[in-house]
């Protein structure tokens, strides 16, 4: 008897798919870097956990501020260009690093991740959306899960490499221009070889929908309830990821439950372990339903940072290690089921909701809560509050 399971990835899109892949692990890795600069900049220049989140404020402001822009170029231009573009931008971004580290003010670093986030809400907004499309409609939150994998590898080697040479065992700390400026190069040859790659493009069904100005296509975007609804839980995942990542050594270190260098290596275990999430879940919503296996996972999230905030100790790391194994698949699935149904908005709606890692200034709220308060454990209020925005859009969906 045959099998009605739809393919995960259609045959003529395999390579395709595979080159796009890779831009997961790119991102990923720039994304991540942050969550140890907070702690080496706080050491470097003596500033706070509230002045120190700026290094994320700027970054995602890029995301923020370009996003548009971003998918009009795409939806101009194409898929391949747009990928172009952002490796070009995020590699000047890296690469700019170099002098940043001469001038060594806090300022001028700033001004060189909000190029690199300018850079990568290119990337995000052609890849993840083009992710989707490369299969049946059935299997394209899966299939945009297993791309994700290679962005929690990134995400894990970045914090275990970056975190290991910034803070060494020996007290001294690396300088920071030499990861950036290894990144820059690497980016900049693979824009390379995206120049010559001819990525074949994906035109959805044309509906109207996409025909007129900017603001004719945002109108129609904002008919669409559910649309509107995951963009919100997107935005509320974001606050929630972003700032549990850049807290996590500030915490642990800050309870006095080891050092830097340590944290670095335990963060990096818990993004492997963030890594191996995407990969279960990949597998396992081809058999169960995406908006489903969301809710569980919200509801199992929820009920971590609740026992970190009850204050039980060390069972606290814990608690946070298993939050990553089940918030994993959150961004790609709210992700691709907010996209569903969408046609030709589909490019559209993918640049607003790249506007969504702004949440990440969602860590400059933990910040202000840990400086005034005192506790290290209430700034998780803001992620609890983020995956119960996530928890409803999951639960209106399953209702269905």
């Amino acid at each position: 008897m045959g099998s009605n399971k739809p393919k995960l990835i259609s045959k003529e899109y395999v390579l395709p798919f595979i080159l796009i892949t890779t831009l997961f692990f790119l991102w990923g890795f720039a994304r991540a870097i942050l969550d140890v600069l907070n702690k080496h900049f706080q050491d470097e220049f003596h500033i706070t956990i509230t002045q120190s989140s700026l290094i994320q404020v700027t970054t995602y402001l890029g995301y923020f501020i370009m996003a548009i822009p971003a998918g009009m170029f795409i939806n101009r231009y194409g898929y391949r260009r747009g990928v172009v573009l952002g490796l070009v931008v995020f590699g000047l971004g890296s690469l700019s690093f170099v002098p940043a580290m001469q001038l060594a003010t806090f300022n001028a670093f700033l001004v060189s991740l909000f190029v690199i986030g300018c850079g990568l809400v290119f990337l995000e907004t052609a890849a993840n959306p083009y992710a989707t499309e490369l299969g049946p409609e059935a299997t394209a939150s899966s299939r945009l899960n297993l791309s994700q994998t290679f962005n929690g590898m990134g995400c894990f080697m970045a914090t275990l490499l970056v975190g290991q040479y910034l803070f060494r065992n020996d007290g001294t700390s690396g300088n920071v221009s030499v990861p950036y400026m290894v990144i820059g190069i690497i980016v900049m040859a693979v824009a390379v070889t995206f120049s010559f790659v001819k990525l074949p493009e994906i035109h959805a069904k044309d509906d109207g929908a996409a025909a007129g100005s900017l603001s004719v296509r945002l109108k129609a975007l904002f008919k669409h309830r559910l649309f509107v609804f995951g963009l919100i839980a997107l935005l509320a995942y974001e606050v929630a990821e972003i700032s549990i990542n850049s807290y996590f050594v500030n915490f642990v270190t800050g309870e006095g439950w080891m050092d830097k260098n340590m944290a670095s290596r335990i963060i990096s275990l818990a993004l492997v372990i963030f890594m191996c999430g995407r990969f279960i879940c990949s597998a396992i919503m081809r058999y169960v339903r995406a908006e489903v296996m969301l809710l569980i996972c919200a509801v199992v999230t929820l009920a971590c940072i609740l026992v970190v905030m009850c204050g039980f100790g060390k069972l606290s790391i814990y608690a946070l290690i298993v939050n990553y194994l089940f918030e994993a698949m959150m961004f790609p699935t709210i992700f691709s089921l907010a996209l569903r149904g969408l046609g030709s908005l589909t490019k559209s709606a993918s640049s607003l909701l790249m506007m969504t890692p702004v949440g990440g200034c969602g860590f400059m709220l933990m910040g202000m809560v840990a400086d005034h308060s005192g506790s290290m454990t209430l700034p998780f209020v803001i992620p609890l509050a983020g995956y119960a925005i996530v928890a409803a859009f999951a639960y209106a969906l399953a209702k269905r």
